[in-house]
């Protein structure tokens, strides 16, 4: 008999945080996130995005033992902007048991449902702008920073459930390897020499001000984007002091045309290569192996690309690839990771796979009325 908790007390966030190191283990693919950062997320009094958002978190119990968890969120500013009655599940971590996934799939609607909305949408971590949708297409490598990696049969679980696909997102990988086309590399040169087009590094010395470029930027260039939720001026200043602790500058870009912000790339070294070294802990010795690992780091992911509509005609998604790739190939990186795209994104695929991309892993977001 499964029995379903919603977590109240300290104990009980403790174990819901501890669950996935029982459903991981020994799996070499799996990325120990770190419990601080963990904890962090999940704290409704100091996390910015619970200033515009409300959840719960639920674990399923059998014979006194924690067997899975589940959370379940509204984003008030996602539907403040969509003008929907949209509630999402995340943090989805279950065995291969069909009536355990169904009491944590139950949970999650009833509580939405009780709030008054009328979809459930997930695994949203809690959010799209964290971790989105269940893996569905290569297991055989590990996921990249930022991104989800789950257990193969929990599309499996969602389906059964009566879950139905909404979405596909794409994740291409680009080899340091294959050369970017000699067209592209002409036509970055050139737009290089335009003097009305400005590309430049972020300062990170003078990061908390370059957010506000970076804000108008991300939300003019991504609000027509299916699940685009907008993120808050706190939400920003929080990645600003995350990405200051390994964002390399020369892989974060600005363009500006006429002196005007047109777009951005924002390409991170892939610091899970550190993590899954750290078994969710940091300490002196995590601190110490983070240090030795950082320079071993041999990937990254092209995290953010976006561009004023008004601007998109310019080739400017080109030169900040270009200026991107050049840097990355000095620094001896191998390979780098593009996502996540939307699956009928045609612009956006057809720019990767002409890079010399190739889509190495699918995602696949879920939803349901509820």
């Amino acid at each position: 008999m499964i029995r379903i908790t919603e977590v109240k007390s300290p104990a009980q966030l403790e174990s819901f945080i501890d669950f996935p190191w029982q459903i991981y283990a020994g799996d070499r693919n799996w990325v120990p996130p770190l419990k601080k950062e963990v904890h962090s997320l999940l704290d409704h009094r100091r996390h910015p995005f619970w200033e515009h958002a409300r959840g719960t978190l639920f674990l399923a119990e059998k014979d006194s033992s924690v067997v899975g968890r589940i959370s379940a969120q509204i984003d008030d500013n996602y539907n403040k902007l969509w003008n929907e009655k949209l509630g999402s599940f995340g943090f989805f971590e279950c065995p291969d048991d069909r009536e355990t996934a169904e009491a944590l799939f139950n949970a999650a609607s009833e509580w939405n449902r009780n709030q008054g909305m009328t979809v459930l949408r997930g695994p949203m971590s809690p959010s799209s702008n964290d971790e989105w949708g269940f893996l569905i297409q290569g297991f055989d490598r590990p996921p990249v920073l930022m991104m989800p990696y789950n257990q193969p049969y929990y599309a499996g679980l969602a389906e059964n459930h009566g879950f139905r696909k909404a979405k596909d997102l794409l994740a291409f990988i680009k080899y340091a390897s294959t050369p970017m086309p000699e067209r592209f590399s002409n036509l970055a040169r050139k737009l290089r020499s335009n003097p009305r087009i400005t590309v430049r590094p972020v300062s990170l010395k003078n990061l908390y001000n370059e957010m506000a470029i970076i804000k108008e930027l991300y939300n003019a260039s991504w609000k027509k984007n299916w699940g685009f939720s907008p993120m808050t001026n706190r939400e920003m200043d929080l990645i600003a002091k995350q990405m200051k602790n390994f964002a390399q500058p020369e892989m974060v870009l600005l363009a500006f045309y006429d002196g005007k912000p047109a777009g951005l790339s924002i390409t991170l070294p892939d610091i899970n290569q550190v993590l899954r070294h750290l078994n969710g802990k940091l300490g002196l010795p995590g601190i110490i192996k983070f240090l030795y690992y950082r320079r071993r780091i041999t990937g990254a992911r092209a995290l953010v690309f976006g561009f004023k509509e008004e601007y998109r005609r310019l080739g400017l998604p080109v030169l900040l690839f270009y200026e991107t790739e050049k840097f990355m190939r000095l620094k001896r990186y191998q390979w780098c990771e593009l996502s996540w795209n939307l699956e009928d994104n045609r612009l956006i695929n057809n720019f990767d796979k002409e890079l010399g991309g190739e889509v190495y892993k699918r995602y696949r977001v879920y939803e349901m009325s509820i």
